[in-house]
């Protein structure tokens, strides 16, 4: 297909990854096997640009060149599934980990590099647009020798001074379903972020966040008005029990993070299960709750 493009488009070139930055007089494009090519912008023609669009998506300049990993990754997730079946099988387990960066505040070769810095080996970092995407962190090392997420976000923000958010996948053992899983990851934190104000959010904790994402509005004006009761509007209530559930249940634990007596955290939590029956004390119930609780913030 380039060597028929080149015919008709005689300026375009392939660009390889040792470029860090692409020519702006170029309009470039993304290959499904991955390649970025460019055509001098003033030999297209808008009718010439739409048309390749219909089979090239449109690469962003601003986003650093694909390295040689990178491009296996996206061959993988533009792999059409009528052609002869990829290798499926993997040696080492991975994880899809989503970032999002503030706009104009940090350079997508800025995050590249502070990523790959806070790494024993380069991570593929396949982006979506310049300020969010997918990073691949493939598990080579010892969990125990890796620094958390937790960690590498509260040096990012230091070093490169702009707000980032990390969404955690599971660990995927094969690649079978990977387009669907990178898919659920994109999805999933397009909305996770809303119900929180964590930097850092792993699988399971986005759960109960894209569950009730994906339940209707009834259901959710239902759930807080039958679990919730009198205290739906009470802003300092269900911060308590926000906090509660947040501190794993622990009366001390809670108490000292809200700066309050554990007997009156006792008596509002009394109060609580004495209005609306719910013992947020226990499991099950704290779990009702706290689905109540994440209806009630996005309630139309």
């Amino acid at each position: 297909m380039i060597n028929h493009l080149q015919k008709i488009f005689p300026s375009l070139v392939s660009c390889n990854e040792k470029k860090s930055e692409l020519s702006g007089s170029y309009q470039w494009f993304l290959t499904d096997s991955g390649e970025i090519i460019g055509i001098e912008k003033k030999e297209l023609t808008a009718k010439d640009i739409k048309l390749l669009t219909a089979f090239l998506s449109p690469y962003n300049n601003r986003i650093p060149v694909p390295t040689t990993a990178e491009k296996k990754w996206l061959n993988i997730l533009h792999h059409d599934e009528n052609e002869p079946a990829i290798d499926m099988t993997r040696q080492a387990q991975f994880r899809f980990v989503y970032f999002s960066i503030k706009k104009n505040q940090i350079s997508a070769h800025a995050f590249k590099t502070a990523i790959h810095e806070l790494f024993p080996e380069p991570v593929p970092i396949l982006w979506e647009n310049e300020h969010e995407g997918i990073m691949v962190d493939e598990l080579k090392s010892h969990p125990d020798e890796r620094i958390s997420y937790e960690q590498i976000i509260d040096i990012l923000m230091s070093d490169l001074n702009g707000a980032i958010h990390f969404f955690v996948g599971a660990y995927m053992d094969d690649l079978y379903n990977v387009k669907d899983y990178y898919t659920s990851i994109i999805q999933g934190a397009k909305s996770i972020f809303a119900y929180t104000s964590k930097s850092v959010i792993t699988y399971a904790e986005a759960v109960p966040f894209m569950l009730i994402d994906q339940t209707e509005d009834s259901f959710k004006h239902s759930l807080a008005a039958s679990v919730l009761k009198e205290f739906a509007d009470e802003e300092d209530f269900l911060h308590t029990l926000q906090t509660f559930i947040r501190c794993n249940l622990n009366i001390t634990l809670t108490a000292k993070e809200l700066y309050m007596h554990r007997n009156t955290l006792q008596y509002r939590l009394d109060k609580f299960q004495e209005k609306t029956g719910m013992d947020v004390r226990e499991f099950h119930q704290a779990f009702t709750v706290y689905l109540a609780l994440l209806a009630n913030m996005h309630k139309e």
